[in-house]
Parts: structure tokens; C-alpha cells; sequence
């Protein structure tokens, strides 16, 4: 073959290199040119992987050639060639057996491949796969051939890199797009609605309107389980960016080791398992509001770098020099006193203040009265709807012992009750009835008398008296527990000089916790106790 045709077939496959087109097509081009510069019976393109060369195209060889795996070890003709480095031809009397053998399709009788050659493709200096040609005639390629081959290598090299690369980008951009419309989609949905009629729900909506519009950094505080993303979704609901995306990220659910790569992005070959340039939830987020929920888990070397980000806008992906510049929104929320976490060295004193610009504090539901029966209402109806009940009600005796519970896990914890409860109690019905009603009993919430004597067994560790068995009896199961709580905290209190931090870590509660139900049952100031000191000793709420 002249110069000038080896140049017009080759010139196409350089000319193809940018062009976006489907890797078998790609491949299927490539091939098509070497049985026309070569004039060899068959061709194949395979992909090495750990000790297996792959058939990715084919050209001359039968259809079932796709599926076959050549194991190295097995095929000494193959493993020379990755070997060698370089363009190699095998002589027609090599002893060697040929994996092409009764393959080739222009067989005619002929089963037996009488003369091969090959080259090993590169790829980021590392072996990629094989190029192999094969003849059913003797001495059918050349010394010149075999050189000719070696160079075409590289054409052949940059035509799988090129599909490739192309393969990976489109794979990467097709997800960044799926993940930023889910994103999109979520921001635009509506979300639960934030139920509730009590005089501190009330206060913390006005207080949510009031800071939803601006662009301020918002710290949600609250115990687990009060509905702290909900808020954070009002928020971004209120704000001018409501049209774009709402991103969330919950930093406890992640090792310590892929915080950064979620927050910030990574570029490829950053860490073991980056196949692919990948974007952050900064850069997901711009435009719009990203929720960091369980903020105060975050290391100290990812908050420092979450700092640069809040002062300057500009972030770097995970091995990357390349600077990336956001307009985010940021809300994030904790169920830990994070003024205490700075003080105990767990978090930055700058990061505290940054984040905390507006603190918006979520109540627990045990403090927002009869808001628990309008929530249970809202749960009622979705599994009515879940399970295609005719009508769900609660009797009067659900009803007050949802009252009398105090709620540890808040509003997901009612959630997760009514759930329960109502599938516990359709289970019992046969046939299903067209309204169920929920009792006490099918909620399965503690009374008066499983309380008492829990608290007996317990007393004497606790250094409570037992509630008497004779005692009279009180007006409802919320009023004695009430009492019981107050005597308890009292008692307490006295057994450690009215020091409420003391206090608190023996009933196993939050400080601000327990101050809080301390005002809540009476208690505007504690009550001094015999001999308490109001000196160092004394830690009022």
C-alpha cells in the first residue's frame, strides 16, 4: 500500500478522534481500516482485564467470539504479546496454538489460522488490551507489515482512549444532571406541612418568616427528631431562591473520609475509587440553599475548610489546585449544644459563629400541648390513605394517653407510633372494617401503674421514695406523672447542692433539657434546697 493510501485511511480515524459517536462505532471503524491496510482475514480488539483478555469488536471472526473470555495463562500466543510491549508476529510454523483456531469465518475447510500478528495498546502507560490480526495464509504479513503495525498502534491506542474518555465524560455528565433534576425536583415538591397551634410553635413560624427571606446562615437547633429538615425546607420555601435547588447532606451518615469529596467535589485520581471528576454539594447547591444536618459531627480539618467556603465563596475540589466560586445558602442544623462542643475543643470558635448567625431553636413536642393530637391527626390520614382504610380515629383514651406521653423522640417518634399502631390494629380486625379506631391499648404507650412501678424498681438508686400503692389515686395519668417529675427533680437537685449540670447528667437528660421541663412543671426559679449554697455550687437554668 502507498503513502498516500495508508494517509486516506488513516486520516478519517484522526479526523473521528473529537467527534461524539458510540464506542462499538468507533471500534467497528477502527477495525474496518485495519482488514483494508493489512488485507488479513480477521481482526479483534480486546480489553485486558486482571487475567482475562476481553473481546470488546471483532471483524472476520464468528459472532460467538463476543463472548468468550481468554484467560492469559491459557493462550501463551496472547500473553507474549502483552510482553512484549511492541508489534509481533508469530512465524507460520510457531508451535504455539493460535485462540483464533477455527474462528475465522472465510474458514472454508480451512480451520486452522497459518499466520498472526499483534500489538499491545497503551494507555496512561499502562497496558489497555490487544490489536491481533490473523490470516489463514502463509506468510501472508510482512517484516514491513509487522512495522507498519507498530505505528498504527498508536492511532489504534488513541482511538480507545478517545472512546474512552468520551464514555466516562458522558456517564459523568448523565449522572451530575439526574442527581442535580432529582435535587430540583425536591426543592420544587411540597414537603409535609409544619403542623401546630401552640404558642410556641406559633413563635418559632413568626421567627421562621422573619429570617426565611433574607440570605442569612441559619442554625436549627432542637432535639432528634423535632423536624429540623422540615424547617429547613420552610426556609428555603420563604427565600428567594426557592426556585432552585434545595440539597441536603446528613454529616453523621458519612465516614469521615468521604465528608470532604461530598462536600467539596473531587477531581479523578483524587483517592482510591475516583474514577471520575465528580461535582460537590457546594457546587450542586449554587444558586440555591444546601442543609447540613448534624453539623457539629464535621472534623476539625473539614470545618476549616468549610470556613474559607462561607468567607469567600470560592472552594476546591479534593486534589485539585482549581479554584470553584458558589453563591449558597447555607442552613444547618444540630442536636448537640455546639457552644459546648467549642468549649470542649470539638469545634472551631470561628466556625461556631459563622454558622450561627440566626440560631433557630425547634421546640420538642412534649412542650407544644395539644399539637400532638393535630400531628396525629396528619399521620392518621396517610396511612388511611396507605393502606386504603375507609376512616382512622382515635378514642378519647388514645387521645390522653398521647397527652400524658412525654415524647423522647419527638415528632418521629409519633410517626413511627401511629404506623405501628394502626397496622397492629387492622391485623386484629377480620373482616377489615370500614373505620378503625385506635384505643389506648392499641398504642401501647406506658399508664399510670407500668410508670409506678417502674419507677419503684428504681427508686432506691435514685433516692426517690415509691409511690405508694394505697395512695389515693391522682385526677389523670398526666398530672401524676407531672407530680412525679417534679418530686423527682427536686429530690434530686437537693442531692447535689442545686447543681443542675450534676443534676441533669444523673437523670441522664440535657441540661437545658431539664430546665426547660423544670419551668415547664412550676419551676420559674428552683427551689433551694436545705443547705444549698448559691455560690460555685449552684448552676441555675
Amino acid at each position: 500500500m502507498t503513502p498516500s493510501e495508508w494517509l486516506n485511511a488513516v486520516v478519517p480515524l484522526v479526523a473521528n478522534l473529537p467527534q461524539k459517536m458510540p464506542a462499538s462505532e468507533r471500534y467497528r471503524r477502527l477495525l474496518e481500516t485495519v482488514r483494508r491496510l493489512f488485507a488479513c482475514d480477521a481482526v479483534a480488539l480486546l480489553r485486558l482485564e486482571n487475567d482475562f483478555l476481553l473481546p470488546l469488536a471483532i471483524d472476520g471472526l464468528s459472532p460467538d467470539t463476543l463472548g468468550r473470555r481468554f484467560r492469559i495463562a491459557e493462550h501463551p500466543r496472547l500473553q507474549r504479546l502483552l510482553e512484549a510491549g511492541q508489534a509481533t508476529r508469530f512465524p507460520p510454523d510457531s508451535p504455539l496454538p493460535d485462540p483464533y483456531d477455527g474462528l475465522v469465518e472465510a474458514s472454508q475447510g480451512q480451520l486452522e489460522v497459518h499466520d498472526c500478528m499483534g500489538v499491545v495498546l497503551q494507555m496512561e502507560g499502562e497496558p489497555w488490551g490487544l490489536l491481533t490480526l490473523d490470516a489463514l495464509t502463509p506468510g501472508r504479513f510482512t517484516p514491513a507489515q509487522v512495522e507498519s503495525l507498530g505505528a498504527f498502534g498508536s492511532f489504534a491506542a488513541a482511538t480507545v482512549a478517545a472512546a474512552t474518555r468520551i464514555q466516562r465524560l458522558e456517564q459523568w455528565a448523565e449522572s451530575e444532571h439526574l442527581q442535580a433534576e432529582r435535587y430540583r425536583r425536591a426543592a420544587s415538591q411540597a414537603s409535609r406541612p409544619l403542623l401546630g397551634q401552640s404558642p410556641v410553635f406559633r413563635r418559632m413560624l413568626k421567627e421562621l418568616d422573619l429570617v426565611g427571606a433574607s440570605d442569612l446562615t441559619v442554625l436549627i437547633t432542637g432535639e432528634t427528631g423535632v423536624g429540623k429538615e422540615l424547617v429547613a425546607q420552610a426556609l428555603h420555601q420563604r427565600s428567594a431562591r426557592r426556585d432552585q435547588a434545595f440539597v441536603s447532606l446528613n454529616c453523621a451518615a458519612l465516614p469521615e473520609t468521604l465528608v470532604e469529596s461530598e462536600l467539596f467535589g473531587h477531581v479523578r485520581g483524587a483517592f482510591t475509587g475516583a474514577v471520575t471528576e465528580r461535582q460537590g454539594k457546594f457546587e450542586l447547591a449554587d444558586g440555591g440553599t444546601l442543609f447540613l444536618d448534624e453539623v457539629g459531627e464535621l472534623s476539625l480539618a473539614v470545618q476549616a475548610k468549610l470556613l474559607r467556603v462561607l468567607q469567600s465563596g470560592q472552594l476546591q475540589r479534593l486534589g485539585s489546585d482549581r479554584e470553584h466560586r458558589v453563591d449558597v445558602r447555607l442552613i444547618v442544623a444540630t442536636n448537640r449544644d455546639l457552644a459546648s462542643e467549642v468549649r470542649a475543643g470539638r469545634m472551631r470558635a470561628d466556625i461556631y459563629h459563622r454558622l450561627s448567625v440566626y440560631p433557630l431553636p425547634v421546640p420538642p413536642l412534649r412542650e407544644r400541648g395539644r399539637d400532638v393530637l393535630l400531628l396525629s391527626g396528619f399521620f392518621l390520614e396517610e396511612n388511611r390513605c396507605r393502606l386504603g382504610i375507609g376512616s382512622l380515629r382515635l378514642e378519647p383514651d388514645a387521645q390522653e394517653a398521647l397527652l400524658a406521653y412525654d415524647w423522647p423522640g419527638n415528632v418521629r417518634e409519633l410517626e413511627h407510633l401511629i404506623g405501628r399502631s394502626v397496622l397492629k390494629a387492622l391485623g386484629r380486625q377480620s373482616p377489615r372494617p370500614r373505620i378503625l379506631s385506635l384505643s389506648a391499648q392499641d398504642l401501647g404507650l406506658p399508664g399510670p401503674d407500668p410508670m409506678a412501678r417502674r419507677w419503684d424498681d428504681d427508686s432506691s438508686s435514685l433516692g426517690a421514695p415509691a409511690l405508694a400503692p394505697s395512695a389515693a389515686p391522682a385526677p389523670g395519668l398526666r398530672q401524676a406523672v407531672e407530680a412525679f417529675e417534679r418530686r423527682l427533680i427536686e429530690q434530686c437537685l437537693q442531692r447535689h447542692r442545686h447543681n443542675w449540670s450534676a443534676a441533669a447528667k444523673e437523670l441522664q437528660m440535657d441540661r437545658a433539657n431539664l430546665a426547660r421541663l423544670a419551668r415547664r412543671l412550676g419551676y420559674n426559679s428552683p427551689p433551694p434546697a436545705s443547705g444549698t449554697s448559691c455560690g460555685r455550687g449552684a448552676d441555675r437554668p
